[in-house]
């Protein structure tokens, strides 16, 4: 006889705690083999296929493209058929062993260290949903003919709804609604079996908020004309606007990134330097690399790589700026090796995809993991250990087209070295006006770890290397 496994949110490492469904890859009543991917979540810090670690037939989804949930939540159940030779009975299957059920390796390499999910006995007085009714069901389990039947919702009652528990799962979705004083006893639920989900209680408090909006300009109304009239229709504009404005919610990527840049404006005693160089040399050198041939020939450098491996000698020079703040144990913690961010802009948003042991690595090698790590953000396929521990950012801010920038600081790095646009300008070149390729350096820096001869001192190495690039070669 067939089981019914309840597969839940596995761990996704790196401290992340909940997860948003971007998209199911199967349906109810699909047919699943052990280690299929059944979800792609997206995290604070990256896109992930999660696997389901059980074999069988899909019987419920929890949760819709869009709904925010927790670890440990449930993801999905899967109909198991029994081991051979067991006797089908109830006890029996209650009894099995947990390795028949699948492999337990879910998100190999994300930090899941969570055993599988464990079994479940279907209770008498479940029965009656669509859900639970395949496991006990006569027919063979891969065809699951009662899977096909509509979804029960859980509809809106009147007091006698208090008895009997809350449909939801989310934690999240009773904070929700505990914080906005919403009953979720009095709510429909839009989920499977009518769970009530975060779509329903933001559906709830935006309905409230237009009917406070309505019963506060009432009497307004009232008194301007005895006839009776809606409230809303006689709002002002701005009010009218305010309840017709679209609410983004800041999760995923984008909320991750709003937190990380309000810490570092919260945090950080900034300040920023710039100045402008004669890139003309950099990019003579860079044509001449990439147009060698024979032995010396190799791939393609980018201007980027060169800038990298310039912030890294620049590094070298002055350490106070690969840096870090202990702010509880009042400590300034300077770090041994250079692991480079860089920023890049995605269909998903903001990423920094960091470069490990940058300090270690000539133009060519960082080139190469710098083109590597921008497929995998294109893709969204970044894993969270690949966004996480930089100790200093380069903001290439020159592709979107504009010539300077005060980058925030990627906290609780020390320092960002931004890069704008390489372009033809009027310049002094040995005593006369000439059309030079220009570019404007920007350093921003936490004025905690070092102070403006410092920081002034980095950005003018880094600007000698751009308009001399022989300069580096001390360092090679």
């Amino acid at each position: 006889m067939a089981q019914v496994l309840e597969f839940k949110l596995p761990d996704l490492g790196e401290g992340l705690t909940e997860a948003e469904i971007v998209r199911w890859l199967v349906e109810v009543g699909d047919v699943v083999a052990i280690d299929q991917p059944v979800v792609e979540v997206e995290t604070a810090k990256a896109m992930v296929e999660v696997p389901c670690p059980y074999g069988g037939v899909v019987t419920a989804r929890f949760g819709e493209e869009g709904t925010e949930l927790p670890v440990g939540a449930p993801l999905l159940t899967v109909a198991v058929g029994a081991p051979e030779g067991s006797s089908g009975s109830g006890e029996d299957s209650g009894s099995a062993p947990e390795s028949s059920g699948g492999s337990g390796n879910v998100l190999v390499g994300y930090g899941t260290g969570a055993p599988a999910a464990r079994r479940r006995r279907i209770r008498p007085d479940r029965l009656d949903r669509p859900v639970t009714e395949a496991p006990v069901s006569a027919a063979p389990v891969v065809k699951a003919p009662v899977l096909e039947a509509p979804v029960v919702k859980v509809l809106v009652a009147d007091a006698s709804v208090s008895e009997g528990p809350v449909p939801v799962v989310s934690p999240l979705v009773r904070r929700l609604a505990r914080q906005n004083d919403i009953d979720l006893r009095r709510l429909a639920g839009s989920g499977p079996d009518g769970l009530i989900l975060r779509a329903d209680v933001d559906r709830a408090i935006r309905t409230a908020e237009e009917t406070a909006t309505a019963t506060a300009r009432a009497p307004q109304v009232q008194a301007q004309a005895p006839a009776p009239v809606q409230a809303p229709a006689a709002a002002p504009n701005g009010v009218a606007a305010a309840v017709d404005a679209e609410r983004i919610p800041l999760r995923g990527v984008r909320g991750a990134v709003a937190d990380k840049l309000s810490r570092s404006r919260t945090e950080i005693p900034d300040a920023t330097c710039w100045v402008d160089a004669d890139a003309t040399e950099l990019m003579a050198v860079r044509a001449a690399m990439n147009a060698a041939t024979g032995p010396s020939a190799g791939p393609k450098v980018s201007v980027l790589a060169l800038l990298a491996r310039i912030c890294t000698a620049a590094l070298a020079r002055f350490p106070e700026l690969n840096s870090t703040v202990d702010t509880e144990a009042r400590e300034i913690v300077r770090l041994s090796g250079v692991h480079l961010g860089f920023a890049a802009q995605t269909e998903r948003g903001l990423v920094v995809p960091v470069v490990r042991d940058a300090h270690a690595r000539n133009a060519e090698s960082i080139g190469a993991e710098i083109a590597r790590l921008t497929e995998l953000a294109r893709t969204g396929k970044l894993s969270p250990a690949q966004l996480t521990g930089g100790t200093f950012t380069l903001n290439n801010y020159g592709v979107f087209g504009v010539d300077g920038s005060t980058p925030i600081i990627n906290h609780p790095e020390a320092a960002m070295l931004g890069v704008g646009r390489i372009m033809p300008k009027p310049w002094v070149h040995q005593g006369e006006l000439a059309v030079r390729q220009v570019v404007q350096l920007s350093l921003t820096f936490d004025h905690r770890v070092c102070d403006g001869g410092t920081a002034g001192g980095f950005l003018r190495y880094v600007a000698d290397c751009v308009e001399q690039p022989a300069v580096l070669l001390r360092t090679l």
